[in-house]
């Protein structure tokens, strides 16, 4: 699938590598920059609006992780992180730095593609019957539009997999969600331990006190669940 709008900026310090899939996304349609380092990336951000990252998390001085730690505190732009490491834990370790995804060396960079394709299509597709609006104290979710609001700033930034999680739970209002339901309708690699993430990261922007939930609730020994307004 082209997409001539997107903008993805590649991060990595591998001139190669860089090279290579800054060819390979250009064939495919997209308008791709590149970084050497954390600090190049940073100059990148400040010129340019990016639609998508890929970071590497091995580079010198300051690691892809460290990097998108520190993003995280202003930006929710997707990013996908690339790394030689590809066992749970470090997978993990990537969800709680921010990342949208995450893709083991060596790759095939068709599944990166379709990754990209992925999170910029807002997939997983969750079907969405009408309008409908949740509302959540000050914010609101339109389930059709998958737009965040609150009532006094206006539009705040979701990832496409909390767009999915809040389309699934918001669907079936006080449902019960098991961690492995939840992760088995999302797919794209995710895991009960990596729903457990993007919920805690999605009450945090949610929540008055994300440890005491009001409206995204943990069911103990069953799940997750959706209490709306």
């Amino acid at each position: 699938m082209g997409n001539d709008c997107a903008h993805i900026l590649v991060i990595d310090d591998d001139l190669r590598l860089r090279s290579l899939l800054q060819r390979y996304l250009q064939e495919n349609g997209y308008a791709v920059s590149c970084a050497k380092d954390a600090e190049n990336a940073r100059m990148f951000l400040k010129q340019y609006i990016f639609d998508l990252l890929i970071i590497d998390v091995m580079m010198p001085n300051e690691t892809g992780l460290e990097f998108l730690q520190k993003l995280r505190k202003d930006s929710d732009v997707p990013a996908i992180v690339l790394t030689a490491m590809g066992e749970t834990e470090d997978r993990i370790s990537g969800l709680e730095a921010g990342a949208d995804d995450y893709l083991p060396k060596p790759f095939e960079p068709k599944e990166l593609l379709l990754r990209i394709n992925n999170i910029l299509r807002r997939v997983p597709k969750v079907s969405v019957e009408n309008d409908k609006l949740l509302r959540l104290g000050k914010f609101s979710f339109n389930m059709a539009t998958k737009e965040f609001c609150h009532e006094e700033t206006g539009l705040v930034h979701i990832t496409p997999v909390e767009q999915s999680i809040l389309c699934i739970l918001g669907q079936k209002n006080g449902q019960i969600f098991t961690r492995e339901k939840l992760a088995e309708i999302l797919g794209a690699g995710q895991s009960p331990r990596s729903i457990d993430v993007q919920v805690t990261r999605l009450r945090k922007k949610i929540e008055k006190d994300s440890k005491n939930p009001r409206y995204l609730q943990t069911v103990r020994g069953k799940g997750y669940m959706l209490l709306t307004d």
